[in-house]
C-alpha cells in the first residue's frame, strides 16, 4: 500500500505531532469523507506500507523528528513552492524561506526523494505569464541541485474558484503553450526533469514529460526498491498515479490558499482545527458510537524477490 499523508490537508505543517504519534503507535483511523460514519483502520508498519508519500508547503515543523519515519519507511516528498504571495497563499512561508527549508529537507533525505511542485499555474493581473517564467527561473537556479524533478499543472477551473478567486484570468491554449515552452526551456537550462500533473495535454515537444507524479517507477527508483508492473489507475481524470490511501481530512488545512480544492472555505478549516486532538487516532475528533470501523485493505505492490 502507498500511504498519502498530504492529499487532503497539509498534515506536515499543521498536524506534525499527530502524524508522528500515529507512526509511533503503529496505526491510524481515517473517516470516509462521503460516508462520515464509516471509518477505516490502517496499520502503519513497514510490512504493511510500501512507501509513505508526503505533500506539504512547509516541512519546517517536522524536520527535527522526520527521521522517526524515514528511519523505518520508504518515503517520497512533494514540496509545493509557487510564485504567489500572501494574498493568494496566506498561511504559506515566503519563497526564500520555503526554498531554504527544501534544501534542509534534501540534505536530510536525499534529492532523489524530493519533487518540487510548481502548481497550480494560474493567471491574474499580477501573476502574468512573464511573472511566472521570471520567478520560476530564479527558483530553478537555486533548487536544481536539491530535487529529483519538478512538477507543474495548470489550474482547474472548477466552480468554487468563481467565488474564491474572482480575479482569476482563464488560461487560454496560447497561454498554456507560452508557459509550457518557457518552463520547458528553463528546465532544460538547469537540468531539471520537468513534468506535468493531472493533464492529458502533450507538451513533450518542449522537453516536458507526461503526467504521473506518484508512480511506482518514481517511488521505486527513489528508494532503491522494485515494484510489480501494475497499471496505474489514477485518482481522477488526467491522473496517471498509482492508487494510494490518504489519512487526512478535507476542510482542515489552514494555509488558506484561494485556489484550494480541499477546503470549502478557509473559515471551516479553522473551526475544524478546534476538534483536533493530537492523541486521537483520527485527525478530527474521536470515534462515535454510531461509527463502524473496518480494517483497510493493504496489499503490497512490492515485487517479491
Amino acid at each position: 500500500m502507498i500511504l498519502n499523508t498530504g492529499g487532503r490537508t497539509d498534515t506536515v505543517q499543521y498536524y506534525t505531532d499527530w502524524l508522528l504519534r500515529r507512526f509511533s503507535e503503529g496505526y491510524v483511523l481515517s473517516r470516509n469523507p462521503l460516508f462520515p460514519n464509516k471509518v477505516t483502520r490502517y496499520e502503519l508498519t513497514p510490512d504493511k506500507v510500501d512507501c509513505v508519500v508526503f505533500c506539504s508547503k512547509n516541512y519546517k515543523p517536522i524536520l527535527p523528528r522526520l527521521h522517526e519515519i524515514t528511519d523505518k519507511f520508504h518515503t517520497y516528498f512533494h514540496y509545493t513552492i509557487t510564485a504567489y504571495g500572501k494574498e493568494i497563499e496566506p498561511g504559506v512561508p515566503s519563497i526564500e524561506d520555503s526554498m531554504g527549508t527544501l534544501m534542509e529537507l534534501s540534505k536530510q533525505v536525499g534529492r532523489e526523494r524530493i519533487a518540487w511542485r510548481y502548481d497550480p499555474v494560474l493567471l491574474t493581473e499580477k501573476y502574468t505569464v512573464k511573472t511566472h517564467l521570471q520567478t520560476f527561473e530564479k527558483m530553478a537556479g537555486v533548487l536544481a541541485p536539491y530535487i529529483d524533478r519538478c512538477i507543474f499543472s495548470f489550474v482547474e477551473m472548477y466552480k468554487k474558484l468563481e467565488t474564491n478567486m474572482p480575479e482569476l484570468i482563464p488560461l487560454t491554449e496560447q497561454d498554456k503553450e507560452m508557459l509550457a515552452g518557457g518552463l520547458g526551456a528553463i528546465g532544460k537550462k538547469y537540468g531539471i526533469h520537468l513534468q506535468t500533473c493531472g493533464t492529458n495535454g502533450d507538451y513533450t515537444r518542449y522537453g516536458i514529460h507526461k503526467s504521473g507524479c506518484m508512480t511506482l517507477d518514481i517511488l521505486g527508483r527513489a528508494n532503491g526498491i522494485e515494484f510489480k508492473n501494475l497499471k496505474h489507475k489514477g485518482m481522477r481524470e488526467g491522473c496517471h498515479c498509482i492508487e494510494s490511501r490518504d489519512i487526512g481530512a478535507y476542510d482542515t488545512c489552514m494555509n488558506g490558499c484561494k485556489y484550494c480544492y480541499a477546503n470549502k472555505n478557509p473559515r471551516k478549516a479553522f473551526e475544524n482545527y478546534k476538534l483536533h486532538d493530537p492523541e486521537s487516532a483520527l485527525l478530527l475528533g474521536e470515534l462515535r458510537a454510531t461509527d463502524t470501523v473496518t480494517q483497510g485493505a493493504q496489499k503490497s505492490f512490492l515485487k517479491k524477490g
